[in-house]
């Protein structure tokens, strides 16, 4: 595990660079996070897609599939591709602030 200075504040982060502790999340993790995964900038579709993220996670106690995270946002999977990198899916869970998905998604 390691360890991050972002605004003030330490957060760890766990091997695959996910937050430990998912209430460390805001805007500033984010940000970083995003830099350290090859976007540069943040856009209204990239927020979409953490929203949901995070809203159907706390709805449902876990994360959505990746079919139902497309349908969720109206976004295509080489949309989802585009926005969030090599990763993509996982790079989503990282800026949402979730843990790290199993299985496939």
């Amino acid at each position: 595990m390691s360890g991050i200075h972002v605004n003030g504040h330490n957060v760890e982060l766990d091997d695959d660079g996910f937050l430990v502790n998912p209430d460390d999340w805001n805007k500033d993790i984010v940000t970083y996070l995003a830099s350290q995964n090859n976007i540069s900038q943040i856009t209204d579709s990239h927020w979409k897609v953490i929203n949901y993220l995070r809203d159907y996670c706390k709805k449902f106690g876990s994360a959505p599939m990746t079919r139902k995270l497309c349908k969720g946002t109206g976004f295509s999977l080489k949309e989802i591709y585009e926005l969030f990198s090599s990763d993509h899916i996982k790079v989503a869970y990282k800026l949402a602030g979730l843990r790290k998905p199993t299985g496939c998604v």
